[in-house]
């Protein structure tokens, strides 16, 4: 898997993100954001953005169990691989898996409180805790979506607007930043 990941390009949604952040660094947008994703791929940060919490973990590190190191990691990850850091062989794929609490919730949660724009790109609104996000922000922040079609909570958004994110987001960042 992660072998195939250096094949997978980031799209112009994930670049007009990066763009807007760039816009908020120099100043030419007055604005700030931060990218909450629950994919474990690195094409956000390929794209050029650096504020990106991933929720789920990153398929191109590993932790280990032992001494709870995070390193980059770009071959596999086998059960006898040593760790880096504490030279035990207790490795695995720094991501979360079915059942686990998902990594960064109380940074997470402190943004969504203080946030006054909420936008979800691309989720089927089941998965949580990240369904919940939108009720947290919703209380003090326009909320905003962007979707192929209506999610399980689309009726939980201020706006929706349906179509593919490479064409859809591209366009947003452009009508907000002006450029």
């Amino acid at each position: 898997m992660r072998a195939g990941l250096a094949d997978v390009q980031p799209n112009a949604a994930h670049r007009a993100l990066a763009h807007m952040e760039e816009c908020a660094a120099t100043g030419t947008w007055d604005g700030e954001i931060l990218i909450v994703t629950q994919n474990i791929d690195d094409l956000h940060e390929r794209a050029g953005s650096r504020n990106v919490v991933h929720m789920h973990g990153e398929l191109m590190r590993v932790r280990c169990t032992s001494c709870g190191a995070t390193p980059a990691w770009h071959g596999d990850c086998l059960p006898q691989t040593p760790c880096p850091h504490c030279h035990r062989p207790t490795l695995r794929p720094d991501v979360v898996w079915f059942g686990e609490i998902p990594y960064h919730m109380a940074r997470i949660e402190a943004a969504l409180q203080a946030c006054d724009l909420f936008v979800a790109i691309g989720t089927s609104g089941v998965v949580y805790p990240a369904a919940g996000f939108v009720q947290l922000a919703r209380t003090h922040a326009d909320t905003m979506e962007f979707n192929m079609e209506r999610s399980a909570g689309t009726d939980l958004f201020d706006q929706t607007v349906l179509g593919p994110a490479t064409k859809t987001v591209p366009r947003w960042v452009r009508e907000i930043t002006g450029s």
